[in-house]
């Protein structure tokens, strides 16, 4: 369903649950980072109402996942700390040039959006299946739910704003990359790296 080339390997859940105060900690920054990814659409595109209506309702979500995150830190005794650098992320944002027309510029951006929702998806699949905490198993299995429609509906405004066989040529270029990427970064203690 995410089209994602690389599946996360699910010994990677081990990993993560030897290390759940980073990756919770991670999860939080995570979240807010989407929320103000959503502002920075609607800041930027401030023509398309029905793109700002829905980042208004991503940004509403993403910050309410953000604090059932921190309430999770609060429950295990953790507290958020300093943010983390994000190299994923950074990653993926390279793929696609710099410059070219706005809609170019705001269909790479829906298009990375989309790549990272359904990686965080297919993540928190791997976790809420193999996290021996039961407890934090059904958090991310009631997370993972959501992210799937977050992926889905950023692969639509960017069908919506270009032609559909150019931005599918685009998000199974960007697919490739980011198998490349992750053969780096998949087995690391955060939750996309």
């Amino acid at each position: 369903m995410l089209g994602l080339k690389l599946p996360t390997d699910p010994r990677w859940a081990h990993i993560a649950e030897k290390n759940i105060e980073e990756i919770l900690i991670d999860h939080a920054w995570c979240e807010q980072k989407a929320a103000s990814m959503a502002i920075s659409i609607i800041v930027t595109n401030p023509d398309k109402t029905e793109l700002i209506h829905e980042m208004t309702d991503l940004v509403r979500e993403e910050m309410g996942h953000f604090k059932m995150v921190m309430h999770k830190l609060k429950e295990y005794g953790f507290e958020l700390g300093p943010q983390r650098p994000d190299e994923y992320v950074k990653k993926i944002q390279q793929f696609f040039p710099k410059g070219g027309s706005r809609t170019d510029g705001l269909v790479h951006h829906l298009l990375v959006a989309a790549l990272i929702e359904a990686r965080s998806c297919e993540r928190f699949r791997v976790l809420s299946e193999n996290l021996e905490d039961k407890n934090l198993a059904k958090f991310y299995f009631d997370l993972m739910k959501s992210e799937a429609g977050h992926y889905t509906m950023f692969l639509k405004f960017a069908r919506k704003y270009d032609d559909v066989e150019k931005v599918n040529k685009k998000w199974q270029a960007l697919l490739a990359y980011e198998a490349q990427v992750m053969q780096d970064l998949g087995k690391h203690h955060s939750v996309h790296g």
